[in-house]
């Protein structure tokens, strides 16, 4: 029997993570030569190219896309053994590198990196924001933080909490064009749409008696961050549905009004999201549970 390839395979998994053979040797430690001698063999093994490789873009081939799930997880479990084997004394070091949506990670993750870096001064943090969808493994993270609906997949999912969603709009916006009663008035109405939502017009609501109710409505700004709605709702430019921790505060301070209260848009999952193997470092870990436990909502 043929052992595999491991260092071959964990090589393939840095320059996967690094985009790069080059940056993938420096943190390996290692020559390029010997990062690209690796890969190549692997690839010679496997009968497959793993990139295409141009003199300005390095890019994974399908068959290197498909594979590099399992590379990653290689390269992942035997660092954790190595980890695991070392004493618990050891203070906690290294990168973790960590995905958010844009508007949740500046106002709940942001802060509570600041806090875990002061806890664990070894330990660096790589914060990665952003509302389109991401594929964690493709981009070497360790984690992501997603608000969503997960759909079936190779990743681990932990669902820490629900993120509700509240339909807004301005007090002036209201008194010029009235207050909708029903999900099914919101057609008469200019709405603010989120663009990273598979059909960011088709409203959906639950009401009074277990009834649901889907509405297309007329998108008269549609933009990629919650945020950025904020001024067009403030200045009564139309309505607008939002997570509570972007919309919380301007609900408190009656910058903005909720309509269509006893109609609950489906709250979304606020998951954390890992790649497929149960074996992290433990400075990943680590990290994970501090948000776990003080995500905040």
């Amino acid at each position: 029997m043929r052992l595999p390839d491991f260092e071959a395979w964990a090589m393939f998994a840095a320059v996967v993570e690094h985009r790069s053979f080059t940056d993938a040797a420096k943190a390996l430690s290692v020559s390029k030569a010997t990062v690209s001698k690796a890969v190549t063999r692997l690839e010679e093994h496997l009968d497959t190219s793993l990139f295409n490789r141009t003199s300005r873009r390095l890019a994974l081939t399908e068959s290197g896309k498909r594979l590099a799930d399992h590379a990653h997880r290689i390269l992942a479990e035997g660092q954790a053994a190595e980890e695991a084997a070392r004493e618990e004394t050891v203070d906690l070091s290294g990168v973790v590198r960590l995905g958010a949506p844009m508007s949740f990670g500046l106002m709940r993750i942001a802060p509570l990196i600041a806090r875990f870096t002061q806890e664990h001064p070894l330990v660096d943090v790589d914060l990665h924001l952003s509302d389109a969808h991401i594929d964690l493994i493709e981009m070497g993270l360790d984690a992501t933080i997603r608000i969503a609906d997960m759909p079936d997949s190779s990743l681990r999912a932990r669902r820490l909490a629900d993120v509700h969603i509240h339909v807004v709009a301005s007090p002036a916006y209201l008194a010029a064009r009235g207050r909708p009663r029903h999900p099914s008035d919101l057609s008469g109405h200019d709405c603010l749409c989120y663009s990273n939502l598979t059909t960011p017009d088709v409203w959906r609501f639950a009401g009074p008696g277990q009834q649901n109710v889907v509405v297309q409505v007329r998108s008269r700004l549609t933009v990629n961050s919650g945020d950025a709605m904020l001024p067009a709702l403030r200045a009564g430019v139309g309505i607008a549905r939002l997570p509570d921790f972007i919309v919380g505060e301007a609900l408190a301070s009656g910058e903005l009004e909720e309509v269509l209260v006893d109609w609950r848009a489906p709250p979304f999952g606020l998951h954390l999201v890992t790649p497929p193997s149960r074996l992290r470092p433990a400075r990943v870990d680590a990290l994970l549970d501090f948000i776990t436990r003080h995500h905040g909502c």
